[in-house]
């Protein structure tokens, strides 16, 4: 008989779970079933430890290299902890992994059927963002969201059961734009970490300069340039939005959270006047609640 039971958390991957306060959206609300949940964090743990080897935000010879078999100096090389991770995670579908989020990851897995590919796709983002630091076409911006971003939301899908191919192109669509979304309220942290993630076509097209973009606030360009990448976001979740209405119950709810959240944050952007260089311009609650109700709103109707 297989164990399910999910492992035990050390320290570390405590403060990574931990994170998820500090989300967009949120991960796993209290509305949703307890086993929804329990799953829900579990790949949560997996995205956020990526994103964070992908970052550089573990400290070299800390608990999770260790856990990889890593040593300081093979840490400090994120491709090599990137790949330590990778193989970590083949574990989970044909041994036993040693990491501790992992090894709560294996449970979800086999619970839900879950398949390598999401994972994988996350860790080809990471890895992408180690070689890549700019995007020449919009295009090229979609292959990587489609690594980035839409694993999550097709994650999401299978945990809850929900996965079909028009649901999976809906949340394609969400995901997409909400990685637009994070990408305009972090243009300047960004560009301090030497990556642009607006389309260097786009770019030319709005005759802006990385040192416009580098200013501590954004000009007439800058800032046409924002409201044109907003307006595409804006899009990609209006073309998604009736995968909220093809679901019912609590899941409605969670995806219409994150469908409002992404409408609320691009509400933030328009009323700094698409300044996001002096800081990320952050949804406030009202904002939330009215975008998620008018989702829901469309969700009953379409539904």
């Amino acid at each position: 008989m297989t164990d399910t039971r999910q492992a035990r958390p050390d320290a570390s991957s405590r403060a990574t779970l931990g994170k998820a306060a500090d989300e967009n959206f949120p991960v796993a609300p209290f509305f949703l079933p307890r086993a929804w949940r329990d799953d829900l964090m579990a790949a949560y743990g997996f995205a956020r430890l990526v994103d964070d080897i992908g970052d550089g935000d573990l400290a070299p010879g800390g608990a999770d290299a260790r856990h990889l078999g890593l040593g300081p100096e093979e840490a400090e090389d994120r491709l090599a902890f990137l790949d330590a991770f990778e193989a970590d995670l083949r574990r989970v579908f044909d041994g036993t992994p040693r990491h501790p989020l992992l090894q709560a990851l294996q449970p979800t897995v086999r619970r839900r059927g879950l398949t390598p590919e999401p994972f994988l796709g996350l860790i080809a983002a990471n890895r992408q963002d180690q070689l890549v630091s700019r995007y020449e076409t919009y295009d090229d911006l979609l292959a990587y969201c489609e690594l980035s971003a839409n694993p999550v939301g097709r994650l999401v899908l299978a945990i809850t059961g929900t996965d079909t191919p028009e649901r999976i192109r809906r949340s394609d669509e969400i995901c997409t734009a909400l990685q637009i979304v994070e990408h305009l309220q972090d243009v300047a942290e960004d560009l301090g970490n030497d990556r642009v993630y607006l389309p260097a076509e786009d770019l030319k097209r709005f005759r802006v300069t990385e040192d416009d973009l580098a200013r501590p606030t954004a000009g007439a360009s800058v800032r046409a340039l924002v409201a044109f990448e907003a307006g595409r976001a804006r899009e990609l979740l209006d073309a998604g939005a009736p995968l909220v209405g093809s679901v019912h119950g609590r899941l409605r709810l969670l995806l219409a959270g994150f469908t409002g959240g992404g409408l609320s944050a691009l509400d933030a952007i328009t009323d700094a006047g698409y300044d996001v260089l002096t800081g990320p311009p952050k949804a406030t609650k009202p904002s939330l609640m009215r975008q998620v109700g008018a989702v829901l709103l469309r969700a009953r109707r379409e539904g």
